[in-house]
């Protein structure tokens, strides 16, 4: 399995809850709308929990401010990846994602990457 993991930081003008809320109720029906155009074989959020009860870890470790999310999405392999994104329906479905991240997401501060998953246990 692939995975794009998404590193989210609210938009300025939005609180984390607002954000939280806009991202699940509003962003999440919008990417299961077009998972099947782009292939997507799973999409979880991990929403963050009050940075409050973060700080011991990260000043422990001196960590950065952590994210207000992080949205994981699976695909079989690159390849179905390519066929599926190499479509036009694909192409608007991303268009629109994008569109609506801009909504709620600073996207110069999210950063995303490509990764193979690798089980380890479970």
């Amino acid at each position: 399995m692939i995975k794009l993991t998404f590193c989210l930081v609210r938009h300025p003008s939005l609180s984390r809850t607002e954000f939280q809320s806009y991202w699940f109720n509003r962003h999440a029906p919008l990417v299961k709308s077009h998972a099947k155009a782009l292939g997507i074989r799973r999409y979880v959020q991990l929403h963050s929990a009050d940075p409050a009860l973060s700080v011991d870890l990260r000043q422990a470790r001196g960590g950065p401010e952590q994210y207000d999310g992080i949205a994981q999405l699976w695909w079989e392999n690159f390849e179905d990846l390519s066929e599926h994104l190499a479509r036009p329906e694909a192409v608007e479905a991303g268009r629109a994602l994008v569109e609506d991240e801009r909504k709620f997401i600073d996207l110069p501060r999210s950063p995303l990457w490509w990764g193979e998953e690798k089980v380890i246990f479970g």
